[in-house]
């Protein structure tokens, strides 16, 4: 059963000028490991993060270092959830959360479907 949806849409060269402009937003929005990452990359997983905080419900609280996009065995990419959005994951019983990213002509996009287990 889907539980919930979201998606985003991120310019990625306002995104840039926007980082540029407020350094301390890059250490506050991702995680190290997602800091080394391109600039499309980065918009990206802020897509995906907004996404999820939509398919989510959107509560208050939920913060940005406690979802990580990583890559599985595979390449795809992937959430791994921690403290308050973990936590809002479980309260909906939203067991797989299903995450597609695109970034192209300047655009970074990302779609998310947060599914509950059928029982």
């Amino acid at each position: 059963m889907i539980v919930g949806i979201g998606i985003d849409v991120v310019d990625v060269e306002r995104f840039g000028q926007t980082l540029d402009r407020t350094p301390a937003l890059r250490a506050r929005l991702f995680t190290p490991d997602e800091r080394t990452l391109p600039l499309a990359s980065l918009a990206a997983r802020f897509a995906a993060k907004e996404a999820l905080a939509k398919a989510l419900g959107a509560p208050a609280g939920l913060q940005w270092h406690d979802c990580e996009v990583v890559k599985d065995a595979d390449g795809r990419p992937v959430f791994e959830l921690h403290g308050t959005v973990r936590a809002r994951a479980i309260a909906l019983r939203a067991r797989t959360i299903h995450l597609s990213l695109s970034h192209d002509a300047g655009i970074a996009s990302a779609m998310v479907v947060a599914e509950a287990d059928s029982s």
